[in-house]
């Protein structure tokens, strides 16, 4: 929303005439023979305070989550489908941290 009035024109992506002598000596980008770079791993996997911040992270938001909808529980008020399902997000979200900060897919494919 907005972004078109936030971005300058672009003039020189005009289309032009295609010239014979430029497009022939042209070497097409993906050629058979051509050296390839080796494929990266993600950057999450190889960054250690990434993993420790996103997933300590993620344990604290879930345990907001969980101790916002416990509070009217400690008070006596019965549980509602609502504040079993926000307990379930909560939890959901902290084993995600967990999930995160002990990278099972990173130990067992180097």
């Amino acid at each position: 929303m907005g972004t078109f009035l936030s971005q300058p024109l672009e003039t020189d992506k005009i289309a032009s005439a295609p010239q014979a002598a430029s497009s022939a000596s042209r070497t097409p980008l993906d050629a058979p023979g051509a050296p390839t770079s080796p494929e990266q791993p993600p950057a999450l996997r190889n960054c250690w305070s990434c993993r420790v911040l996103s997933g300590s992270g993620l344990i604290g938001a879930g345990w907001y989550v969980y101790w916002v909808a416990r509070k009217p529980l400690k008070l006596g008020y019965p549980p509602s489908p609502g504040t079993i399902t926000q307990m379930v997000i909560g939890i959901s979200i902290a084993c995600w941290g967990v999930i995160i900060l002990s990278d099972p897919k990173g130990k067992f494919h180097p």
